[in-house]
């Protein structure tokens, strides 16, 4: 079978190597489709803390049920040979005190495949059967969608659920669409964005946005008390991961409410704290996701209610794989979600 090995920064290889065979409770996925998200970029570029060369990627997946391992039907009665699903890619220890309360995705020794531990970029996958799921009517390239999808889930969780409230996302990139989205198909009674992307608001407001702000003509506290009034917004979310956009989040915050860092920083940001305890705002992190945030993603997805299909922007061949994240460094802010085609 093939398989998409980055050997180094800026280089992949496509290989050939020996299908897998399904262990013991393990479940073994044809895989169709694999979104590009941006920390594979990361790693493409070298800029990743935690991945080592050579890496197999792919953690954005859809594929068909192929194989059973020994025990996995029994395991999990309700997949089927033939049927789509996709995995959770966190790898986790089951033993320290996150993993034992439930908060398995922020394990201490999380390994998250595709980074740290081997991802699903080749024809054949085996993972483990607790880790599959089911994607009854969604395509297969909706199905590579609900990873992210997860994540913007798990991230208006964090920050109480956005029914009802006026929301603020910073950042129109995937996740902060995919954040918009979840949180109209949640009942949000108006959503602003900002983002420096003429392409990027718009197609926000493609996807439901009520209010789109250009962040180089308008600064972020003034645009939220111009469009939500004096009261402002009820819950504020950073999806971009710099020093710039936190601050400005931290200063637009009514007193009270909640930010969710969202952003993955690859510098350090500077926060005002002193805002943070004068105001009383509550700092939140979010990191993936957990089981439930994935079987919501899946009925958001299945519900009518999300453009997913707005998002993809470009497609490729497997043999291209290299192509493909080459193009997302050429297109900027023009590139959503790249998906790679393997079938």
């Amino acid at each position: 079978m093939r398989q998409a090995v980055m050997t180094s920064p800026g280089s992949i290889e496509i290989r050939e190597t020996a299908r897998p065979v399904p262990g013991k409770g393990e479940v073994l996925l044809r895989i169709e489709r694999i979104g590009v998200c941006g920390s594979d970029i990361h790693v493409w570029h070298g800029l990743h803390p935690y991945t080592k060369y050579p890496v197999v990627q792919g953690h954005e997946v859809s594929g068909t049920i192929e194989e059973f391992g020994p025990g996995a039907s029994g395991l999990a009665p309700a997949l089927k040979l033939g049927a789509l699903a996709t995995f959770m890619p966190q790898l986790s220890c089951g033993k320290c005190y996150s993993c034992r309360t439930g908060s398995y995705h922020i394990c201490d020794s999380l390994r998250v495949m595709g980074f740290q531990a081997p991802g699903a970029a080749q024809d054949y996958f085996a993972v483990a059967a607790d880790k599959i799921v089911p994607l009854p009517a969604l395509s297969a390239e909706g199905g590579a969608m609900i990873e992210p999808l997860a994540v913007a889930v798990h991230a208006l969780r964090r920050g109480g659920g956005a029914s009802g409230k006026k929301v603020a996302v910073v950042g129109a990139g995937p996740i902060g669409n995919l954040v918009i989205q979840t949180a109209k198909a949640q009942g949000a009674r108006e959503v602003l964005v900002m983002d420096k992307s003429a392409y990027r608001l718009s197609l926000a407001l493609e996807c439901g946005a009520d209010h789109a702000v250009d962040a180089q003509a308008e600064a972020l506290p003034d645009a939220i008390a111009g469009r939500f009034g004096p009261d402002k917004a009820d819950l504020v979310l950073e999806c971009v991961g710099a020093e710039a956009t936190m601050a400005q989040a931290v200063a637009a915050a009514r007193k009270g409410t909640t930010v969710v860092v969202v952003g993955v920083f690859g510098k350090k940001p500077v926060v005002d704290l002193g805002l943070v305890q004068d105001r009383e705002l509550s700092l939140v992190g979010t990191l993936m996701y957990r089981a439930e945030d994935y079987a919501d993603a899946v009925v958001l997805a299945s519900s009518g209610k999300m453009a997913l299909d707005r998002l993809v922007t470009d497609r490729y061949e497997f043999e291209d794989y290299a192509e493909a994240y080459r193009y997302i460094e050429r297109a900027g802010d023009k590139a959503m979600k790249v998906m790679i085609a393997l079938v």
